[in-house]
C-alpha cells in the first residue's frame, strides 16, 4: 500500500496543485503556481526517504510552502466580500453573494487543504503520533486532503463558477452548484473532525461530503460536458463524473462499516480502489478538462 499511496501523494503534490492553482487564479496565483513544483518536489522526496531527520527537514519545507498558499484564503474571502458588497449596490446591479460566495469558500479550502495534508506529512515523517493517531492514518491524511481537499473543493468552486456565467441548462443548477461548493468543503471539514470524535461524526461527514461530490458529477456530466469543445475534453469531464459515483460510494461503505461494524473494505483495497479512482479517474480528469476548457 506504501508505493501506491506514494505515487497517489506525488502526482498531487507535483502536477494536480500547481495546474489547480492556475485554475483558481492565473494571474494572482501565477508565481505560486510557478514556484510549487521545487518545494513539490521535496515533499515527494521525502515521501521515498526512510523516516527520520532528512525525510522531516523535507516535509517542513514543503509544509512551509503549504502554509504560506494557506495565508492566501482569508484575504481572498474579505475580497470576495467586498466585491459582493460592491456589486449589490452599484448602479442597481444584483447582489453577487449567492454566486460568488459559495465558490470562494470552495477555491479557498482548496487552497488551505495542502496545509493540513503537509502537516500530517511532517508527523508521519518523524514518526511522532501527531494528536495520537497511527502513523498510516496521518499517512492516507496527506493524500486525501491533496484530492479530497484540494481538487474536490477546487472543482466544486469551478462548477460553482460556471454557473454564475452562464445560464444554467437545467432547472435547479444554480441552487446545485451552490450546494456543492458549500457541502464539499464541510464535508471535508466534518471528516476532518470525525478524526477526532468518533466514527458516527465521521460517518455524517462522509455523506455531506458524498451528496456534494456526487452533485459535482451531474452538474459536470449535465451541465458541463454537453459545451465541451471537442470530444477529448468531453470524455475527461464524462470519466470525472462517473468515477465520483464508484468511488464515493466506496468512501460511504467504508465510514459505515468503520461506524457500524459492518463487513467493509480495509484500508489497502480503499487505496487501491478509492484513492486510485480519485486520484487518477477524477482529480487527474477534471483538472486536465477544465485546463482544456479555460484555454482561450
Amino acid at each position: 500500500m506504501t508505493v501506491l499511496v506514494n505515487l497517489i501523494v506525488t502526482l498531487g503534490m507535483l502536477y494536480v496543485v500547481p495546474a489547480g492553482l492556475r485554475l483558481i487564479d492565473p494571474a494572482g496565483l501565477r508565481s505560486a503556481a510557478r514556484l510549487w513544483p521545487v518545494p513539490a518536489a521535496l515533499g515527494a522526496l521525502c515521501l521515498w526517504l526512510p523516516r527520520g531527520i532528512p525525510a522531516t527537514a523535507l516535509a517542513a519545507l514543503y509544509a512551509a510552502a503549504a502554509l504560506a498558499l494557506a495565508t492566501r484564503a482569508p484575504a481572498r474571502l474579505l475580497e470576495a466580500r467586498r466585491r459582493s458588497r460592491a456589486g449589490g449596490s452599484a448602479g442597481g446591479a444584483p447582489p453577487r453573494t449567492t454566486v460568488s460566495g459559495p465558490a470562494e469558500v470552495a477555491v479557498c479550502t482548496a487552497l488551505v487543504s495542502p496545509s493540513i495534508a503537509a502537516t500530517a506529512l511532517v508527523a508521519e515523517r518523524a514518526g511522532y503520533r501527531l494528536f495520537g493517531f497511527d502513523l498510516d492514518i496521518l499517512a492516507l491524511t496527506v493524500p486525501h486532503f491533496h484530492f479530497a481537499g484540494f481538487t474536490a473543493a477546487l472543482v466544486a468552486g469551478l462548477v460553482c463558477r460556471a454557473g454564475a456565467t452562464a445560464p444554467a441548462i437545467a432547472p435547479g443548477s444554480a441552487t446545485l452548484s451552490r450546494w456543492a461548493a458549500y457541502s464539499v468543503p464541510g464535508g471535508t471539514l466534518l471528516v476532518l473532525l470525525g478524526y477526532f470524535v468518533d466514527d458516527w461524526a465521521e460517518l455524517a461527514g462522509a455523506v455531506v461530503l458524498t451528496t456534494g461530490m456526487w452533485a459535482v458529477a451531474l452538474l459536470t456530466w449535465r451541465d458541463i460536458r454537453p459545451g465541451a469543445r471537442d470530444r477529448t475534453t468531453g470524455a475527461l469531464l464524462g470519466t470525472s463524473a462517473a468515477v465520483l459515483v464508484a468511488t464515493m460510494l466506496l468512501a460511504l461503505w467504508w465510514a459505515a462499516g468503520e461506524a457500524t461494524g459492518i463487513t467493509h473494505p480495509t484500508l489497502t483495497w480503499m487505496a487501491a480502489t478509492h484513492g486510485l479512482g480519485n486520484a487518477l479517474g477524477f482529480a487527474l480528469c477534471s483538472v486536465l478538462a477544465w485546463r482544456r476548457l479555460t484555454v482561450d
